[in-house]
């Protein structure tokens, strides 16, 4: 049932419309000054108001004007009036109201007004909430929050906050990525009851939100939502993944101080990001406040053995040698260079160029490449390593072999793996290693 406010200085005018729209399944309230009108549109939120135009108070223009900018939305009116003026309805137009109605009026022309009014608010939200809605958590999406919290850090006091959800990147790996949009709903649904309805929510993307709270400066309240979602989405990752879950979810806050820092939101944006990077390298699953003049702030780390084992371990584990970037490469290399001396086995190093034939270039070098390190995966084992080099070369560490032998008995592997890839009609390879020195 649609909640109408009425709002006239005259109790009869009140009675006769209230009585015309309780008849008609209509909910409503009413309110004789537009100081009464403010006190019960924010106790009682209605769908909509009709208002006289003139108030003992202030206009009705103003009332509307006093509305939308506290709430922050545009108020459907339909404004009663006993001017024929063109010009006062003009300028209600201009400020918003959906429609007018002359005095006197007829039931059956105010009803009809009214079901307009509400059927185009509702296709004007719908139209607004696809547009300015995440679609998997229903909060603001990034183009919207950016936009609204532009507009609310201009005008706004209260404190701005960058919100990561910590290791969601785990779930998807270890339980698929249905499972991570579950975790990333019960996120938002957690975020929607830390947060009041007058604050703004939104997902910028991934596992990042961001939150503007509403004349909230107190570090004690910060720290008591940082508490609360911490607490919660711990709760609903164990309901959703098993009470044996081990996974360190949790959230790390950014947060800057409005109009404190400033009131240019992609600057405030900026500084919330360091206070969050702050809470990322001290351990996460805390809230850090930006100052320019704070000093590094020690963050306690609480999670578990078990928990950086997870997060540290390889997800998804398949057979075949461990692919790696070059710089990844170079670490493990030279990490391995260091410790041989502790092996019981000998470490090789060896390295592959693709060459052309000479034939028609019927398979490009890039394909060719891409093929060779499939190749080369599939074939080694799990414990060598792997890297590409350029173009068309691509450099092995074979970790525990006994020299020539298995060196020859991997390469003669790879060159038969290679007769199966189409790219081996116009490419072959050669190879040189050697012993890993100490």
């Amino acid at each position: 049932m649609k909640k109408i406010l009425i709002v006239d200085d005259m109790e009869v005018g009140r009675e006769m419309t209230a009585f015309v729209l309780e008849e008609n399944n209509y909910e409503t309230v009413g309110a004789g000054s537009a100081k009464e009108a403010l006190e019960v549109y924010r106790k009682e939120l209605p769908d909509m108001i009709i208002s006289d135009f003139r108030l003992p108070d202030m206009t009705g223009f103003d009332l509307q004007i006093a509305l939308q900018n506290e709430f922050h939305r545009k108020i459907p009116f339909i404004f009663l009036t006993g001017d024929s003026s063109d010009e006062i309805e003009s300028q209600g137009f201009d400020n918003g109201a959906l429609d007018f109605l002359h005095k006197p009026f007829k039931p059956e022309i105010m009803l009809r007004r009214i079901a307009n009014t509400l059927q185009t608010v509702g296709q004007i939200q719908d139209l607004k909430k696809t547009s300015t809605t995440d679609a998997l958590t229903g909060l603001f999406n990034k183009a919207a929050s950016e936009e609204e919290l532009a507009k609310i850090c201009k005008r706004s006091v209260g404190s701005l906050m960058m919100i990561d959800l910590d290791s969601f990147k785990l779930v998807n790996d270890i339980y698929g990525h249905a499972m991570g949009d579950k975790i990333l709903i019960a996120f938002a649904d957690i975020l929607r009851a830390a947060f009041r309805s007058s604050d703004l929510i939104g997902r910028m993307g991934g596992d990042e939100f961001v939150a503007f709270c509403d004349g909230v400066q107190e570090e004690t309240a910060i720290s008591l939502k940082t508490q609360f979602i911490n607490e919660k989405i711990t709760d609903a990752a164990k309901k959703l993944m098993g009470e044996d879950m081990n996974i360190p979810l949790g959230a790390s806050i950014g947060c800057v101080l409005v109009p404190n820092s400033g009131t240019d939101f992609k600057e405030l944006y900026k500084m919330a990001d360091k206070a969050l990077y702050t809470v990322k390298q001290n351990g996460k699953h805390g809230y850090s406040i930006f100052s320019e003049d704070a000093p590094e702030e020690e963050v306690e780390t609480v999670v578990t053995l078990a928990q950086i084992e997870m997060i540290l371990g390889e997800r998804n584990k398949e057979p075949g040698a461990y692919v790696l970037p070059v710089e990844s490469f170079r670490i493990v290399y030279r990490f391995l260079k260091r410790t041989r001396g502790g092996y019981g086995k000998t470490i090789c190093i060896l390295l592959f160029s693709l060459k052309h034939k000479g034939d028609d270039d019927k398979i490009p070098l890039r394909d060719a490449s891409e093929q060779f390190l499939d190749c080369l995966h599939e074939t080694l084992r799990r414990g060598d390593v792997i890297t590409k080099n350029g173009r068309n070369q691509f450099i092995a560490l074979l970790t525990n072999t006994d020299g020539h032998h298995d060196v020859t008995g991997a390469v003669g592997r790879l060159a038969e793996a290679w007769g199966n890839f189409d790219a081996s009609k116009n490419f072959y390879f050669s190879h040189e290693w050697a012993v890993m020195d100490n």
